[in-house]
């Protein structure tokens, strides 16, 4: 069968692609191994915040006298029903995907798909049988999967990475994460939530380190006063799995640790899905372990596509799917605008939340700005102080020439929900003295982001 474009990949990257390019009129086939959705929708962005969230109501819950509520009786985690609500809520998205191709008319063609050397596609089944197909594209989305390290060999057991973190049959005890970026904060956050004894374990200086120091330094006093353990500027040497739970050499500042723990979970970053799907013998070029596009995610060879995890860029779900409609949109003849890659939010759903959009302060000194930072903390919040929700702060950088918004750094209940406000604001090139003059509802959180502009020109209200 002919189509005008095969996807190879359904996770927000390949099917976000797939729907843009039946809208623009074309025939689109999407070839998927596993379920619809891709990593992101059944092992990754949607079944963790279900699980965080299992997570809030039962601080909720334990703390619900702080609110005026009671409860007789011990309130307790159930951790079964907690991950099966989490697969169940994964599995409605999928099927979600299913309606929405079955809407637009897309084809589905089950099992893995490869580049042949004369640019066709190749899928085999899971009973091995192989179809060959033809298309005028190929966008490769093909997504990525958890990294390992040497030391860090994970057998799925004791060693775990984010799908059996997901999915264990019983709640740990205890817990050794490696890595602090968003999978291994979000991680760490639900099950030090739940009662497990947790120790998070970061080589660079700070927790979530691509984000602003102060935001750093907030959302790990916020995990110390949680009860989580936290050692940064340390490394996992040896894990020795040969007992009843994990024995962990850790190299830290003040000298060798060995800590225990029931399970470790590696969090260490991911590795892009390139190895296998033809691009050799395709001819598709590869720099640095991922594949060379142009502005329009156009590969070395014509006609071939790649977007998402697989191309250099944030390994973000709304990254790749902004990179497949800028990509078929181009294919369907359209103009679009590249991405703008200076512009891309980040979003760690911890509690506090952490939320983030373009230079941190730091970064935009070293580019050789002159800023003004504006900075209004939740404790002078009435909202936040409502809501019990008291860590954190917002925090702006603005150019102090021209007054644009260089980044904004947010960490606090709901910042994740505020950021797209800034994204927009940037976008539009507001400067922080039209932030401060546009109104903001009160009492909300994003009072904040005035406030904090506010602060930024000496202006500020509420501190």
């Amino acid at each position: 069968m002919k189509y005008d474009i095969i996807v190879i990949g359904s996770g927000p990257g390949g099917y976000v692609a797939a729907i843009r390019a039946s809208q623009l009129g074309m025939k689109v086939g999407v070839v998927e191994r596993s379920e619809l959705g891709g990593v992101c929708l059944n092992w990754g962005c949607i079944p963790t915040k279900s699980l965080l969230k299992s997570a809030q109501v039962f601080e909720y819950a334990s703390h619900a006298a702080d609110y005026g509520v009671k409860i007789e009786g011990a309130v307790k985690p159930d951790f079964e029903a907690m991950v099966a609500r989490s697969r169940g809520v994964a599995e409605g998205m999928s099927k979600g995907i299913q309606f929405l191709f079955k809407k637009n008319k897309i084809d589905t063609l089950q099992g893995f798909g490869r580049l042949t050397k004369d640019r066709k596609v190749e899928v085999e089944d899971q009973d091995g049988k192989k179809s060959v197909y033809e298309a005028d594209h190929i966008v490769l989305a093909t997504g990525a999967r958890s990294r390992e390290l040497p030391n860090l060999k994970q057998d799925g057991k004791k060693i775990i990475g984010y799908r059996e973190a997901m999915t264990l049959k019983k709640q740990p005890q205890s817990m050794l994460v490696v890595g602090s970026g968003a999978i291994g904060s979000e991680f760490a956050n639900f099950y030090n939530s739940i009662g497990t004894k947790v120790t998070l374990v970061e080589f660079l200086p700070n927790v979530v380190p691509l984000e602003d120091e102060e935001v750093s330094k907030q959302l790990e006093r916020s995990f110390k006063k949680s009860g989580m353990k936290i050692l940064t500027g340390s490394s996992v040497e040896s894990v020795d799995t040969s007992g009843a739970g994990c024995k962990i050499k850790i190299k830290t500042p003040k000298g060798e640790e060995v800590h225990e723990a029931e399970i470790v979970l590696s969090a260490v970053g991911i590795a892009p899905n390139v190895e296998g799907i033809g691009l050799e013998e395709a001819g598709v070029a590869l720099e640095n372990g991922k594949v060379k596009v142009d502005e329009y995610y156009q590969t070395s060879v014509k006609g071939v596509y790649a977007i998402g995890d697989i191309v250099h860029g944030p390994a973000l779900a709304h990254v790749a799917s902004a990179e497949g409609i800028t990509c078929v949109e181009k294919i369907a003849g359209k103009n679009p605008d590249p991405v703008d890659y200076k512009n891309i939010p980040g979003c760690t759903y911890t509690n506090p939340e952490v939320a983030s959009v373009g230079l941190t302060e730091a970064k935009a000194k070293e580019a050789g700005y002159e800023v003004k930072v504006g900075k209004f903390p939740y404790t002078a919040s009435g909202k936040a102080s409502a809501a019990g929700q008291k860590d954190g702060f917002v925090k702006l950088v603005f150019d102090a020439k021209y007054g644009e918004l260089l980044g904004a750094h947010m960490v606090g209940g709901n910042v994740t929900e505020m950021v797209a406000e800034l994204v927009v604001a940037r976008k539009l090139e507001t400067t922080g003295h039209e932030l401060i003059k546009a109104i903001h509802p009160h009492p909300t959180l994003s009072e904040a982001i005035m406030e904090a502009a506010a602060a930024a020109y000496g202006e500020v209200i509420h501190l």
